[in-house]
């Protein structure tokens, strides 16, 4: 089974190809840069949307929805932000198809033009915010929290499953506030929402800070990010949180009259994570053998294989396995038998190694004789034989292990990748390598943008947390004076 998988080693993207495809996560669709996910990979967001649902509601948000379509008009009046997001904008311009009277077959019906042209959504800015102002009459409508977990378009040119396709699964929240300083808190506390996720459950360690100005979403103040090392030292955007001042207030006359009774304009915010979620859990803990879930994450935390020769033997092991299915789901753990007749244990071995499931149990008829199970982890691959006695027990334990073993591993692949860096040759030397360098930065946009076309590398973010940065020195292509290190990377 692992043999269907290009080594890391001999090609890292082909190794994410085959793995997303083989392990069951995705694949493509009939339409040119759209994915297909699939059930084993829907499971595994279905676990994501859940925890990061219940951790938006703990802030006060709400989930509602809003249209998949957005008048073009709406992004003409927010000049940046149409800007941004031109390029990849996919446009419905006729609403109605007809048999073509010259035998083509199925053409659009020119009598079917719209009045105006519709966006399909790429971001809902500009939609939600022609909402608000209908919600919004006084101070004590504020702040409204909503959050929408939706489907957007990005017409994507060079597409790879999860990380970039045309459409993809996301949640996208948008708040506002009567004051700014509400607006920058509730930006700043949601990217520590994403990060903790990301630490806590993907098993990822992220670094939190500041976009640079050229890297900002289109239309904010400010943005913030959680930035990931994958296992090829390039960097992957993990989610984002922007303070978007009052932009789309003054765009859309959002105003509320305050305790003064003086009418004032509201600051906004907007935040996002997506499936790309997705593509950094395969990049950033897969192996040669396949994925390696994050018992958190894992969709199958513990499967049981069933070995043996005759029928009696057979029933024996089910009914201790059913046993100990329960007891592991009484805990709270998801669980599998694995009682495929048509399969060998060894092709159930490869295949469960290969969808990652954390915890693989086995059981034969001297295994039962002797009141043992054997124990074999994915993380580390390593098998043990322990007693049936207590086994719920030793397996939660092992699998909060695991989860922690899983981030330590990510945690001290990032550290040996990072770098500081301050001569010029050696940062064109080292960044295509596979690193984080910390270099300084004379804060011009000129700046970034020729180290960016002489490399390929950018801003990533300016630290506010996992590196200290803070420290005097010389711009590593300007030479100009610089006050701190930023993060440059190739990315994904």
């Amino acid at each position: 089974m692992a043999k269907e998988i290009t080594s890391r080693e001999e090609n890292y993207s082909q190794w994410y190809n085959d793995l997303v495809v083989k392990s069951g996560l995705a694949e493509q669709s009939p339409v040119r840069g759209c994915m297909v996910i699939k059930p084993y990979g829907y499971a595994i967001w279905e676990k994501m949307q859940s925890v990061l649902d219940g951790m938006f509601k703990e802030t006060g948000a709400q989930n509602a929805y809003f249209p998949l379509f957005i008048p073009k008009s709406f992004f003409s009046r927010e000049a940046e932000h149409v800007a941004g997001f031109a390029k990849e904008c996919a446009v419905v311009t006729h609403h109605r198809l007809m048999n073509d009277p010259n035998g083509n077959g199925i053409v659009v019906d020119p009598d079917a033009k719209l009045e105006e042209e519709l966006i399909v959504r790429p971001t809902s800015e500009t939609i939600i915010w022609s909402t608000y102002k209908n919600w919004i009459k006084s101070w004590r409508d504020l702040p409204i929290m909503c959050n929408q977990w939706a489907n957007v378009v990005r017409w994507e040119m060079r597409t790879r499953l999860f990380l970039r396709t045309s459409e993809f699964l996301w949640q996208e929240g948008h708040t506002a506030h009567a004051t700014a300083e509400e607006a920058q808190a509730e930006a700043e506390r949601m990217v520590h929402v994403y990060a903790e996720f990301a630490r806590e459950y993907l098993a990822l360690p992220v670094v939190i800070g500041h976009k640079s100005p050229n890297e900002r979403f289109a239309g904010a103040l400010d943005t913030l990010t959680i930035e990931a090392m994958m296992q090829d030292g390039k960097a992957l955007q993990a989610g984002t949180s922007h303070f978007l001042g009052q932009n789309f207030a003054k765009s859309f006359d959002v105003q509320y009259t305050d305790k003064e009774g003086n009418q004032q304009y509201v600051w906004a915010t907007s935040w996002g994570a997506s499936t790309r979620l997705m593509g950094a859990l395969v990049m950033a803990h897969g192996d040669d053998n396949g994925l390696v879930l994050p018992p958190r994450l894992a969709p199958i935390q513990v499967v049981m294989v069933p070995i043996f020769k005759t029928g009696e033997e057979h029933a024996a092991i089910i009914d201790k396995m059913t046993a100990l299915k329960q007891e592991l789901e009484v805990k709270g753990h998801s669980v599998k038998i694995d009682d495929r007749d048509t399969l060998r244990p060894g092709f159930k071995f490869a295949e469960w190694e290969l969808k990652g499931v954390p915890v693989r149990l086995a059981i034969g008829p001297r295994d039962l004789g002797n009141g043992t199970v054997e124990v074999h982890r994915r993380d580390t691959m390593e098998k043990k034989t322990v007693a049936i006695d207590g086994l719920a027990d030793s397996i939660e334990s092992l699998l909060a292990d695991m989860q922690r073993n899983i981030y330590k591993k990510a945690f001290d692949f990032r550290a040996a990748h990072v770098e500081k860096c301050d001569d010029w040759n050696e940062f064109k030397e080292k960044i295509g390598t596979g690193k984080f360098l910390l270099c300084h930065w004379d804060g011009t946009a000129e700046t970034e943008q020729k180290i960016k076309d002489e490399t390929k590398a950018t801003i990533r973010c300016i630290p506010v947390d996992s590196f200290v940065c803070e420290e005097e020195g010389n711009d590593i292509y300007s030479g100009k004076p610089s006050h701190q290190r930023v993060i440059f990377a190739i990315s994904y």
